[in-house]
Formats: C-alpha cells, sequence, structure tokens
C-alpha cells in the first residue's frame, strides 16, 4: 500500500510517496505554478501521480496556527484536500505540519545546501516530514 504525502503552499506542492510496505517516505518532486488558485495542473500532475505510484491514500499538511486555530492556510489546504478527495476518489488525511518547513529547511542547511537552493528541495523535504509523521503514527 502506497501512500502520498503533500505540503501544499501558495506556489508550490511538495510531493513524497511511501515505499510498498508503508515504512519509509521518500521525496518525489515540488510542483510549481504561477498563481496561488490555478490549481487545475497541479491537480493533474498529482492525479498521475497516484496512477503511477498505485497511490491508495493522501496525507496532505494541515497547517495549523501554533496556538492550534485554523488560519488561512489551513483552510486553503482543507479546500484542496477537497479537491484531491473529488479528483482522485481516495481518502484524503489532514496532517498537522506544524514546523516541518523549519525542520526542512534546518535538515537542508545542515546538509550543506545553499541558501538560494533550498527553495527547490523545501516543499519536498517537508512532505516526506510530513508522510513519515503519519507513517509513523500507524506503528504505535
Amino acid at each position: 500500500m502506497r501512500i502520498l504525502g503533500l505540503d501544499y503552499g501558495s506556489k508550490t506542492v511538495g510531493v513524497a510517496v511511501s515505499d510498498p510496505l508503508g515504512v519509509t517516505a521518500q521525496r518525489l518532486e515540488t510542483i510549481w505554478r504561477k498563481q496561488e488558485n490555478k490549481l487545475r495542473r497541479t491537480l493533474a500532475q498529482v492525479e498521475e501521480l497516484v496512477k503511477e505510484y498505485e497511490i491508495e491514500k493522501i496525507v496532505l499538511g494541515y497547517p495549523k496556527n501554533m496556538n492550534n486555530t485554523v488560519g488561512e492556510r489551513a483552510e486553503k489546504a482543507l479546500e484542496f484536500g477537497e479537491m484531491l478527495k473529488k479528483r482522485t476518489g481516495l481518502e484524503v488525511i489532514m496532517w498537522d505540519e506544524r514546523l516541518t518547513t523549519v525542520s526542512a529547511d534546518r535538515t537542508l542547511m545542515e546538509a550543506g545546501v545553499r541558501r538560494e537552493n533550498r527553495k527547490e528541495y523545501l516543499d519536498g523535504i517537508a512532505a516526506v516530514f510530513i508522510l513519515q509523521g503519519y507513517l509513523d503514527s500507524l506503528k504505535m
């Protein structure tokens, strides 16, 4: 059973996929778009990945505020999650992703990736952290 992990942002969607056993998450890519509300191509790309990797479930980062309230970014993630459900017919699990981007940036910094090159990898690494957190929770 493969699971897709997504980190939804205003202009990017970081993508990660689990191994077939659901133990580890690997970075796949970052989907870029020019405008925040132009999601048709983004949804089509996610749909292609669902077919290619035979995905059975999607885990989508849910960026709640630090005080546990739901802000604008979290509302947009919920809307994107609904679009994914309709488009793919798969279960979409909203996963608390607070501080994943910070952790991903720190990981890239520690790996020696130059600041100007980090954005290329940042959202994909955040998607890995989101998906890995979910996979780890299944083992508990």
